[in-house]
């Protein structure tokens, strides 16, 4: 039997047990009810709500009729926490172009917007706040009426719609550092998303969730007003750090979602003397050492992360307290381009039900998705939950690292593949930050870009880089952590003349740092960016060990790579 009965009943404790009164049916016969009434007082906190109930032949699943009139909402139906196959049925039914694919993943797609909006990005000038947020053109302020303007503006939005949803999780693995996170949103699709990225909560633990820490207002499908003050364009993500509320407006990318519960967290934590930090993790379950991998989207983290020799902590949000290290997230937003089972399998293989691929382009016939098609988009992605990676550590939490690596995608050819840092080079190159912008990961990007990213991580911090980079050397210090910088992206010249550093070579690079081969090797002082260059990596990773080595290039190439090397020296 495939039909749904569907109920809205009121749920009274009547301290002898509970008794159950109907709003109206929707469809269906009542037969189910009675064989499973008995199995409701297990999913009740002893309390009086109003419920949904969903019965399919011998099963049925709960979902909450939550009050959300805190947030100014009075929609009645709200899916809060469904599953994934109800959201798939959902986004079937109401998300526009929403598929499956071959492999079970649900694919969708975000519309206009397929990357960041980081000019876009507002944050509320508050006399609470104010001397402690990092003002320019990372932080633009907003002031308050204009956030109170748009925030009418997406629940009047919200309250059109006849179905909501929401999602309430967590963001942090460590109790003493986690926030309760609510999500608000008018598509499955970003639902499901939010479900993957964020820690789900046992069902006790959601039954007793109470009030939200923070909340994300996503009305991503109904643009700003331009002519509201303070507006650029029709796209707005605008958070209170006093209210701890997200708004979001004129863009349905569910990347901004996940970025703002970020960037939140790089506020409050560092408030606490915990490291929040744009990185990946891992560590060995042999003898409990961590590595960190920093850098900005498409440098690497969440590619190097999946190692089968090694247990993933996360791929790109984690916080360094002074008992460890923790991811903040539940899940790994992977980017899909280019994609081969042959070159990362268990992100590959992570992309299975219950994940979301988001812009990507498929066969009509079988629903096989093209990974090598950048027809939307060069950032296509996928999102799933973490222990979707095999050898994921659940819970995500290990103790003080022994290696930071900074993953930098140098476009112009000058770094070499891998350098080791003193404690002071190592602030030095967090602050600066330097890598490139790569194609997709922000709107209007479609070739490598140099770019500057304070703690590479620039477009989340909310405090001065300074703040986090004292954070990190007094870790360092402490811990007697080494540092290294990994050149991910091009060697032998810049992009259109050298060639990218290939995966497997920079894999082996990681594996003799983890090792310990090569900081046993001498190293020779490099002349460029404030680094020592390290001899002796892994046989396979050699031939790609200087920018100039074992790469044929004229006379006139060889002068543009110095130029360009001088020229962005002179940058830092």
């Amino acid at each position: 039997m495939s039909s749904l009965t569907e109920l809205s009943v009121f749920v009274a404790n009547t301290g002898q047990g509970f008794t159950l009164s109907h709003r109206q049916w929707n469809v269906g016969p009542t037969r189910c009810l009675g064989k499973h009434a008995g199995q409701l007082g297990d999913r009740l906190n002893n309390a009086n709500c109003w419920m949904r109930l969903t019965f399919c032949s011998a099963l049925f699943r709960v979902g909450w009729m939550i009050d959300l009139s805190r947030w100014d909402i009075d929609v009645k139906t709200v899916h809060r926490n469904a599953s994934p196959a109800a959201l798939y049925q959902e986004a079937f039914r109401c998300d526009t172009g929403a598929t499956l694919s071959d492999t079970g993943t649900l694919i969708a797609y975000s519309g206009g917007k397929t990357g960041r909006s980081p000019t876009d990005k507002r944050v509320v000038r508050h006399p609470d706040s104010s001397d402690d947020v990092w003002w320019g053109p990372v932080n633009i302020s907003l002031d308050e009426s204009t956030f109170c303007v748009n925030r009418e503006r997406a629940t009047d939005y919200l309250n059109t719609r006849k179905e909501l949803y929401c999602v309430d999780a967590f963001a942090g693995w460590d109790p003493a550092y986690r926030l309760k996170v609510r999500v608000i949103c008018a598509r499955p699709y970003h639902a499901l998303f939010m479900h993957n990225m964020l820690i789900r909560p046992t069902p006790g633990e959601l039954a007793d969730f109470g009030e939200p820490d923070c909340v994300i207002l996503n009305a991503g499908a109904f643009p700003a007003n331009r002519y509201t003050t303070g507006m650029t364009s029709k796209t707005s993500v605008g958070l209170s750090l006093e209210r701890k509320e997200v708004v979001i407006l004129g863009t349905q990318y569910a990347g901004e979602m996940k970025k703002a519960v970020f960037t939140l967290m790089n506020y409050l934590m560092p408030k606490r003397g915990v490291l929040s930090m744009h990185c990946s993790a891992t560590v060995k379950p042999e003898t409990g050492d961590s590595s960190v991998l920093f850098g900005l989207s498409g440098t690497g983290k969440t590619t190097l992360s999946a190692d089968p020799s090694r247990e993933l902590i996360g791929d790109d949000e984690h916080c360094w307290s002074d008992d460890g290290i923790f991811n903040i997230e539940g899940g790994c937003y992977a980017k899909a381009i280019y994609l081969t089972r042959e070159a990362e399998p268990q992100i590959f293989d992570a992309l299975r039900f219950g994940a979301v691929l988001e812009n990507v382009v498929y066969d009509e016939a079988d629903h096989h998705v093209d990974f090598s098609n950048s027809s939307i988009t060069e950032n296509t992605r996928g999102a799933y939950p973490i222990e979707y990676i095999p050898n994921a550590r659940i819970p995500c939490v290990a103790g003080h690292p022994t290696h930071v690596i900074f993953l930098t995608c140098d476009a112009f050819g000058v770094l070499p593949p891998v350098s080791r840092l003193t404690p002071e080079q190592a602030e030095y190159h967090f602050v600066s930050g330097y890598t490139a912008k790569v194609a997709g990961t922000e709107v209007g990007v479609t070739d490598p870009e140099a770019t500057f990213s304070p703690c590479f991580g620039g477009p989340f911090l909310v405090w001065h880089p300074g703040k986090y980079a004292e954070l990190l050397s007094r870790k360092i210090t402490e811990h007697h952590v080494t540092v290294w910088l990994v050149n991910t992206g091009w060697s032998g010249g810049p992009h259109g003349v050298g060639q990218r550093i290939k995966l497997a070579h920079t894999r082996a690079i990681l594996d003799g740092i983890h090792a310990g081969v090569l900081d046993r090797r001498t190293h020779d002082a490099g002349t460029l960016l404030r680094a020592e260059h390290s001899d002796g990596m892994p046989e396979r990773a050699e031939r790609n060990s200087r920018p100039k080595r074992h790469v044929e290039r004229s006379a006139q190439v060889r002068r543009n790579g110095d130029e360009t090397g001088r020229a962005v020296s002179g940058e830092f």
